[in-house]
């Protein structure tokens, strides 16, 4: 994978706009879904966090699940496929990699929250 792809990887909402019109009313109501995706900003990784600290095992892996499914529609092909092993390593009840792949996917969802954050400041509503 290329550098480009790896970055195009991490958040890419091109295909979204274009399927939306890729017009300027598309772009609004893509900026509106990137908003309301990332406004939890880590809550939901605090709260998957603090479930598989307390062993709540299923609760950490809705959590996740939820997360991948409202954040994967922004082109985050990096963080979903991070948060499948994690997935998977929660339902294996697999401790040895729960921590690195938790540590992994976390890393992963910073980098998607300064994409967005970077797309949206490029990409203001329009007035």
């Amino acid at each position: 994978m290329s550098a480009a792809q790896s970055e195009e990887s991490i958040f890419t909402v091109d295909t979204l706009i274009k399927y939306m019109g890729n017009d300027d009313k598309a772009r609004g109501i893509v900026a509106k879904i990137v908003r309301d995706a990332c406004a939890p900003r880590m809550a939901p990784l605090e709260q998957a966090g603090t479930a598989l600290r307390e062993q709540r095992l299923h609760d950490a892996g809705k959590i996740l699940h939820s997360l991948r499914g409202s954040i994967g529609t922004l082109g985050t092909k990096r963080l979903v496929t991070a948060s499948l092993a994690l997935e998977r390593a929660i339902a294996a009840q697999d401790s040895a990699a729960i921590p690195a792949l938790f540590a992994s996917l976390e890393a992963e969802y910073q980098l998607v929250l300064r994409h967005a954050d970077d797309w949206l400041q490029l990409n203001p509503p329009p007035a």
